[in-house]
């Protein structure tokens, strides 16, 4: 029999085995800690009951959140920005509390206008020049055009008249703390931060300032440290059942990155409450790293096909026809799948076996077209590669996930999202193509696919750095998208935020390039911040 020649990806070790992740320990667990963080939340509804002025509200409110808080206090914040939105007093002249104002409205879903800003401006509409001279009021500036819409011409102004004048000022800047502020602020803007790793940054930022609240300190370092301690337990009992499946030995030619597949999860669904939807999704990000890597490295176009064709039967009396490592593959994804679907029907009685097995299958056929385009040297089009990609990526698998975990399901919300609305398709857009301008220069040097930068490049005759630039621009529009039809428009119920929050974790892991497939550096540092270091407690 010929022997088949495959081809290989080079994939780095997995960052933490087995071994490591089992010796993570915590002393943050038991009920001496839980009752000392009553104690500190009780006195922080008392502080949040004694603040009346509107200024300090908004401060409180955003300190809050950037200290992790929010989750504890949501009443009270809703409560507040309630009152806050019905006064609509806006100082005139005022840039950081005007901006501060808007951004945590918005934030919240509160509709409200970018004229706000009008009277911070001259009569050529330009923003006045002397607030250039505002270091704390252009990053509040800054940070509130995030919350921007497609067609907010007042917004975007905002954002080029902000980042002008601090990219300009920054190494201007003599006092330590708001430089590093407003490097924060440049290097991501805080409205697409990940929301764990900005506690981690904002409670030493805030803890050196000289009106930092000690109690909320105190309680935002245990409140990190005790969900720290509840994530590494959950990363254990993910990597024993991990190492039972037997796939790291079984189908060596993949990438096998557990933890960074939690890291997903994490980002993508923080709140400490939703234990089994991080388990769920942690499942499914390493089945479809499995998968991606048959697609892209190691099937035959022949072998793809009747893997896609299996997938789309659902239908376990076709495994004989597959190779070994299919077979094990595939039983081990129908197991998961099979597993969870039963836990939803036992739990509320709908059974969505069909659903998930259609949103495989188009996974799986979405992987195959990719694979005959890359067989065959075919170039596709921007647009014919996005309609493609936005699927492979794995973007509308992982939200309906995301949903079947967090809410109770809902017939008539499951028939509006199987339509591919904003919620899902513009999350999936930014996955994708923040995926792509992380990733390219490897997967080009290994003859991949071509991705959204090389497909425009192809077809404008343009440089990498203009493609990557356009690539940017499409990724800003996905957002300023996902801020309207989420955000503002909120047309399911708890499930805006997980789904902002795919977004979110997208920007973060493809920042400094691929922090899946090469998980080194930052990654690693940020595994060792949520997962590892605790802050020392007096």
């Amino acid at each position: 029999m010929e022997e088949v020649i495959r081809r290989s990806a080079n994939y780095e070790a997995s960052v933490w085995d087995d071994d490591y992740i089992q010796s993570l320990a915590s002393p943050y667990t038991g009920e001496k800690y839980a009752r000392e963080a009553e104690r500190l939340k009780d006195l922080v509804n008392i502080l949040i009951n004694d603040t009346e002025k509107e200024l300090d509200q908004l401060h409180l409110i955003d300190n809050v959140q950037r200290l992790g808080l929010s989750g504890h206090f949501k009443d009270q914040i809703a409560k507040m920005l309630d009152n806050i939105y019905e006064e609509q007093e806006w100082l005139q002249n005022d840039l950081h509390f005007t901006s501060l104002k808007f951004r945590l409205l918005r934030q919240h879903g509160y509709h409200v206008p970018q004229e706000v800003f009008c009277s911070l401006m001259d009569e050529d509409g330009n923003f006045k020049a002397s607030l250039s001279e505002d270091v704390r009021g252009l990053v509040s500036l800054y940070e509130a055009s995030y919350l921007s819409v497609e067609g907010e011409s007042i917004m975007d102004l905002a954002k080029e008249f902000s980042l002008t004048h601090l990219t300009r000022r920054l190494d201007q800047i003599t006092e330590p703390r708001l430089k590093e502020q407003v490097r924060h602020a440049l290097e991501v803007p805080l409205h697409w931060r990940l929301q764990k790793l900005e506690a981690r940054w904002f409670i030493q930022a805030y803890e050196d300032t000289a009106e930092a609240n000690r109690t909320l300190v105190e309680l935002a370092k245990l409140e990190y440290n005790m969900v720290q301690a509840a994530y590494q337990q959950e990363l254990k009992l993910l990597s024993s059942w991990y190492k039972e499946t037997g796939l790291p030995e079984k189908l060596e030619f993949a990438r096998h990155q557990l933890a960074v597949s939690y890291l997903w999860a994490l980002g993508f669904i923080p709140e400490h409450h939703l234990v089994y939807s991080r388990e769920i999704l942690s499942k499914i990000a390493v089945m479809i790293t499995i998968i991606d890597d048959i697609y892209d490295v190691y099937g035959t176009l022949e072998e793809l096909q009747l893997f896609t064709h299996t997938i789309e039967r659902w239908d376990i009396n076709s495994l004989d026809s597959l190779p070994e490592y299919m077979k094990i593959c595939f039983l081990a994804l129908f197991n998961t799948v099979n597993e969870f679907a039963y836990h939803i029907l036992r739990d509320q009685g709908f059974n969505i076996i069909s659903n998930l097995r259609n949103l495989w299958a188009e996974l799986c056929r979405a992987y195959y077209l990719e694979a005959t385009w890359f067989h065959s040297g075919y170039f596709p089009t921007t647009n014919e590669y996005l309609n493609t990609a936005w699927i492979s990526i794995s973007g509308p698998l992982l939200l309906f996930y995301g949903y079947f975990t967090t809410n109770p399901i809902n017939q008539k919300e499951l028939k509006s999202l199987e339509q591919y609305p904003g919620i899902i398709r513009w999350p999936a857009t930014v996955l994708r193509l923040a995926d792509d301008l992380g990733t390219s220069s490897d997967e080009m040097k290994r003859g991949d696919v071509p991705k959204s930068i090389q497909c425009y490049m192809k077809e404008t005759g343009c440089s990498e750095e203009d493609a990557r630039k356009h690539i940017k621009q499409l990724i800003d529009t996905a957002l300023k998208r996902m801020n309207k039809e989420i955000l503002m428009e909120n047309p399911i119920k708890n499930f805006g935020q997980t789904a902002m929050n795919l977004g979110r974790i997208s920007l973060c892991m493809y920042q400094h390039g691929d922090g899946f497939g090469l998980p080194y550096s930052e990654t690693k540092k940020n595994l060792m911040s949520l997962l590892v270091q605790p802050f020392s407690m007096p």
